[in-house]
């Protein structure tokens, strides 16, 4: 099922970097965006820029060059989940004019005789809704998916209303990070409803005038704007997709890499902007968040003391990042004319380029896979319970879902595999035993593959005794006010970064766990008494953190 991308990557890796220390040209932007880029195997334009006091560049780049004609100033991108913090700087400024709390029960600010479902008695709240706490799945169910090309296309607001019908709290509202689109999708309808315009109108009176972003729009495009085309990873073009205009405000929004430097001028209080004050409301982490490193929409890490604000945003055929470090006065938009979510999304170059401490990831190449990678895979598989078969084809494999064509897959340097056909990717893990294993990534979700054995049943998955497990559980400082949490549910262990979901933890020798989807491994220490600390190894950085 389609959804939006996610903030960031499972765990904040730039939580210990250092602040950039000079103004960056365009020259140099353009460099560095050609050391991620240039031979990548999606054919990946980006657009990116650099916010600070006193200057900003920005660079057009793509894998290859020979295309660098396809996106430029005047191209409008999907920004996909960004705009969710363009609908949370709305509700911010209904807020300071009276119209409204956080603290109001969601149902309040729907059309009368909406059934909102509740909790043993306790209500959604604005406040859950913004910072993804809500309880109500990632997407509406029973609502109607055009296509997976442009899955919003035919929901309507009553759709997605009456998909609250459907609904059973199965946990508190406030108690859980569950990212979900459904609850963005009635914000911006509430947030339209309750200031009496459509949603591009609002965003437009309210955000995309006062600070000249000129390009921005939902789905009237203003003069002069060149609607960019997507891509999938393959390299592809891809359709558009359509959001009901009182739906945007989950994901709907298009602008020009302009208009978003303009937007992170207004962020970091560079431009003036009649939305200051509301701006600096969605920026506060919110009280009763738990420590999750919520604002309203916005994520929120530690960086050398201060705090980075960052979202990323990903539909069809697009991907975005918008990063800020409010006290260093630095900005950074990324935006691709291709989908990454599938490869990680946008977040090692925007970060890098946040705070050039941190390492930039490198174009991802075509490559070869040795034979005991290839051979080790063969086999019948599921996928949530979805049967798979994963067959050899010459140099490389090929993968067919029951009832659908089998497509082949590609390699690349940083071992993946990859549908040569649509956006999505097989990740190899190794299990303790020497034996193979995969997870299968498509469309921000991430499942793992278990092997079918000879008799048609899957085979049984290895699991720790519960007593075992819980010798892990306990609460690891990696960095001041961020922690990562270790627990263990419905059988296995998790670990759920300050501000960030929960993820499972694979078991991958003695005290060794793996989250091979982020490409995460945990290495527990002892003592004669037991556990005492970890090492969060991810992207070569290494945290340590002692158990408290």
């Amino acid at each position: 099922m389609a959804r939006l991308r996610r903030c960031v990557a499972a765990l904040a890796v730039f939580a210990c970097a250092m602040p950039a220390a000079h103004a960056m040209t365009d020259a140099e932007l353009a460099g560095i965006l050609g050391k991620r880029l240039h031979g990548d195997r999606t054919g990946a334009c980006f657009a990116a820029a650099v916010v600070e006091p006193a200057s900003v560049s920005r660079a057009y780049v793509c894998a290859d060059p020979a295309m660098e004609a396809r996106i430029g100033p005047d191209s409008a991108f999907e920004i996909g989940s960004v705009s969710k913090t363009m609908t949370a700087a709305l509700l911010a400024e209904l807020i300071r004019r009276g119209e409204g709390s956080l603290d109001d029960p969601l149902a309040d600010w729907l059309p009368e005789g909406t059934v909102v479902p509740a909790f043993e008695g306790q209500p959604i709240l604005l406040r859950h809704v913004v910072t993804h706490t809500s309880g109500l799945p990632a997407l509406p169910p029973g609502a109607p998916i055009a296509s997976q090309a442009d899955p919003y296309a035919a929901m309507s607001p009553e759709d997605v209303l009456q998909a609250l019908g459907r609904v059973e709290l199965t946990r508190a509202p406030g108690t859980r990070t569950e990212y979900s689109n459904f609850a963005s999708m009635l914000l911006s309808l509430a947030v339209a409803r309750r200031a009496g315009m459509d949603f591009e109108r609002l965003a437009d009176e309210w955000i995309f005038t006062p600070l000249g972003m000129e390009g921005a729009h939902v789905a009237r495009a203003p003069a002069g704007v060149r609607v960019a085309e997507g891509h999938v990873p393959s390299g592809d073009a891809t359709p558009p997709w359509t959001f009901h205009v009182d739906l945007a405000g989950v994901g709907g929004v298009r602008a020009t890499l302009d208009d978003m430097v303009a937007y992170v001028q207004g962020q970091l209080g560079q431009r003036d902007t009649p939305l200051r004050s509301a701006f600096d409301t969605t920026q506060q982490l919110l009280d009763g968040d738990g420590g999750r490193g919520f604002a309203m929409n916005w994520m929120v890490a530690p960086l050398d003391g201060r705090s980075v604000h960052a979202h990323e945003g990903g539909t069809g055929g697009f991907s975005s990042l918008v990063a800020f470090d409010r006290d260093g006065g630095r900005g950074v938009v990324v935006l691709s004319d291709t989908a990454m979510t599938s490869l990680g999304g946008l977040g090692g170059v925007g970060m890098h380029l946040l705070d050039d401490a941190l390492p930039l990831d490198g174009p991802r190449t075509v490559a070869r896979p040795d034979e005991a990678l290839l051979e080790g895979l063969v086999g019948s598989w599921q996928v949530q319970g979805m049967p798979m078969e994963v067959r050899r084809k010459g140099d490389t494999l090929e993968i067919q879902a029951a009832g659908q064509p089998a497509f082949e897959l590609g390699y690349d340097s940083e071992g993946d595999f990859y549908p040569l056909q649509f956006d999505a990717v097989l990740r190899p893990s190794r299990n303790p035993d020497g034996s193979y294993g995969f997870h299968w990534m498509q469309m921000g979700g991430v499942a793992p593959a278990v092997r079918v054995q000879a008799d048609g049943r899957a085979a049984p998955v290895e699991k720790l005794a519960p007593e075992l497990l819980e010798q892990y559980v306990g609460t690891y400082p990696l960095m001041p006010g961020f922690n990562l949490v270790v627990s263990v549910a419905d059988g296995q262990l998790h670990g759920q970064a300050t501000g960030q979901g929960r993820f499972a933890l694979e078991p991958a020798g003695e005290d060794v766990f793996r989250a091979p989807a982020f490409g995460i491994e945990i290495r527990f220490e002892r003592d004669g008494e037991g556990v005492t600390a970890l090492e969060l190894h991810q992207a070569g950085q290494v945290m340590r953190g002692e158990r408290r």
